[in-house]
């Protein structure tokens, strides 16, 4: 046998025992419990679908699975947790437009957002509402307008953090509008929504569920919403694009693992998860946090990441919004 055979033949053994070590160890998968890493506050709408998405696999594969939460540095430090996480399928994490605003608005990230993740699925997306304090004297978006205008720089806005999707939503209605506010960043919008409760800081965007039990409380007032229709949740809302045309934000929640994941795990993630999103019940779930269910194929949410990853990154460079 001459040397190059010998050498082709090491290299169809070499692939052969790697398939078969990865084939053992996806059907053996999952053997211990799953974490599902969370890029924002406890409460907040990526924990609670990373609890749905828990809940699911416990049920179907009877294995614990524990959200970490990791709030904070825009997401970027539970990003790069995930990033450096091993690749065996025991941690998942939830990613949102935050993880795309931040990849366009940061020159150096401890983690790249297409090379250090493996997507599995799309699992929803969603508007978010814009909120003010009811002492506010503004009770319409043209009204909010301007009083901005008469009162330039004095009004404060609430954000989950300098590059999260309430940011950039902000930031795009601020110069769309032609007005000025102030941002003051928190780590999470759920500490945001609760200052803007109480006065601290003049209005907030949130997603529709933490901010809907205040609103229909009355201890925040409803201006509008960021998608370009009302949302079914809170018809009674206006969109933003109604008095101003042509805005709109979307938020979205895809479900990675880090990259070199066995793909047979990844497949089986896939499955279990879309097949989770096509039930009524998941349906209902989500619409209750003012999501739509997506699911999608391992390459179609490679790809819905690569168009909003661009579409962020004009968004940025349009509103001229920067890292606190």
């Amino acid at each position: 046998m001459t040397r190059r055979v010998l050498q082709r033949v090491l290299i169809v053994a070499g692939v052969a025992l790697a398939l078969c070590s990865a084939l053992a160890h996806a059907q053996a998968y999952p053997a211990r419990p799953i974490r599902i890493i969370v890029l924002s506050s406890p409460a907040s709408g990526p924990d609670i679908v990373g609890r749905l998405v828990g809940q699911r696999l416990m049920e179907v594969w009877g294995q614990q699975v524990v959200v970490d939460t990791r709030p904070g540095a825009s997401g970027i430090i539970g990003a790069e947790i995930g990033a450096k996480a091993a690749p065996d399928g025991y941690t998942l994490i939830i990613v949102t437009a935050q993880a795309a605003i931040v990849s366009a608005m940061y020159a150096k990230l401890p983690f790249h957002l297409q090379r250090d993740f493996a997507p599995i699925s799309t699992l929803a997306t969603t508007p978010f509402v814009l909120a003010v304090h009811p002492a506010l004297p503004a009770t319409t978006l043209d009204e909010l307008v301007t009083l901005a205008k008469q009162r330039r720089g004095q009004l404060r806005y609430g954000s989950g953090g300098s590059g999260s999707p309430p940011h950039l939503s902000a930031e795009i209605f601020r110069s769309m509008t032609g007005i000025e506010l102030v941002h003051v960043p928190y780590k999470g919008v759920t500490p945001a929504l609760t200052d803007t409760i109480a006065g601290q800081v003049h209005m907030v965007f949130s997603v529709i569920p933490a901010a809907l039990a205040s609103i229909r409380s009355g201890k925040v007032r409803a201006l509008g919403i960021t998608s370009a229709t009302r949302s079914p949740l809170v018809p009674e809302v206006p969109a933003i694009a109604e008095a101003v045309p042509g805005y709109e934000f979307i938020g979205w929640y895809v479900l990675v693992a880090p990259a070199r994941t066995p793909p047979a795990i990844l497949d089986a993630l896939n499955a279990q998860v879309n097949g989770a999103l096509k039930t009524p019940e998941f349906q209902e779930r989500f619409m209750a946090l003012g999501a739509d269910t997506v699911g999608s194929t391992r390459a179609d949410a490679a790809a819905f990441i690569s168009t909003q990853m661009e579409r962020m990154r004009q968004a940025v460079v349009a509103s001229g919004a920067k890292p606190d």
